[in-house]
């Protein structure tokens, strides 16, 4: 991090004076920054191909496109990524919860004219590619679900049985999705540790991984870690409806996307995670 010295102080117009290492670097470097004159940033880097400059993107898409609140990006390359710091503690209250449902509603109702994105993004540091598709389950099933599980196979982290069994459930989509009249922007790497909180008010949203999308693959993944509950649910219709069986089959399926991810990434428990989902699916 000290490497980028020269970096932070042109940036900030301060120099840095004290590194702290936070939390959640799983795949970056990440620092609370004390500067020479008292602001605090944050300051993630990467080795080169970190696509640090795609974050502090999406960040400010987010922002300026879907009103969400998220860390001011005050520089961005592909190795640096300087945001302002955002304090968080405490976990997600009710009202927390009602308030993320008004927000997340309001990004959802921003749309496009297809599926995917203009450029490929990324989810937890993997490639994620989004070429524009007006179909959404062919999105999902060629962009999503077989593309993360041929990647985790070139890993050595799915099995080649595996593999086949996803295969077939991605040649079965049609039998439970169908592809919504309009995409919707979403954050896309959902969970609580990518939402900042304090004194039970959401001040921010970090580490996206946007693209337009069917909205339920967004609630479907807030659900996956236990992020939100009942009152962001309940809040969430107030705004946009929730189709039949989302919560009986389709959150599931879609699951089975950071699954995937989770399975590339870490292998692990996850791998048995996926196997259970396509025993359900019947595959």
């Amino acid at each position: 991090m000290r490497r980028h010295t020269n970096t932070i102080t042109k940036a900030t117009g301060s120099a840095p004076v004290g590194f702290l290492p936070l939390g959640g670097g799983c795949v970056s470097d990440v620092r609370k920054v004390t500067l020479a004159d008292g602001r605090v940033i944050v300051a993630k880097s990467g080795a080169a191909g970190s696509n640090l400059d795609l974050e502090g993107f999406m960040l400010r898409y987010l922002s300026e496109t879907g009103g969400l609140p998220v860390p001011e990006v005050l520089y961005a390359d592909d190795e640096l990524l300087l945001m302002n710091w955002i304090e968080s503690a405490g976990g997600l209250s009710d009202g927390a919860q009602i308030q993320a449902a008004d927000l997340l509603a309001a990004l959802h109702d921003v749309s496009a004219d297809s599926f995917g994105f203009d450029r490929a993004t990324v989810i937890g540091g993997l490639h994620q590619p989004n070429d524009e598709n007006p179909n959404w389950v062919d999105f999902f099933r060629d962009q999503r679900l077989l593309y993360m599980a041929e990647q985790a196979l070139d890993a050595g982290r799915l099995t080649q049985n595996l593999m086949a069994r996803v295969e077939t459930l991605a040649g079965r989509l049609g039998d439970w999705l169908e592809s919504p009249a309009t995409p919707s922007l979403i954050h896309g790497d959902l969970w609580g540790g990518n939402v900042l909180c304090h004194r039970g008010r959401i001040l921010g949203f970090i580490d996206p991984a946007i693209y337009y999308a069917d909205a339920e693959i967004e609630l479907a993944f807030s659900t996956l870690f236990g992020t939100f509950g009942d009152a962001f649910f309940d809040r969430y219709r107030d705004h946009r409806a929730i189709k039949p069986d989302f919560f009986e089959e389709r959150l599931d399926l879609y699951n089975l996307y950071p699954l995937l991810v989770h399975v590339r990434l870490f292998g692990g428990s996850y791998v048995a995670s996926v196997e259970r989902t396509l025993k359900r699916f019947g595959c």
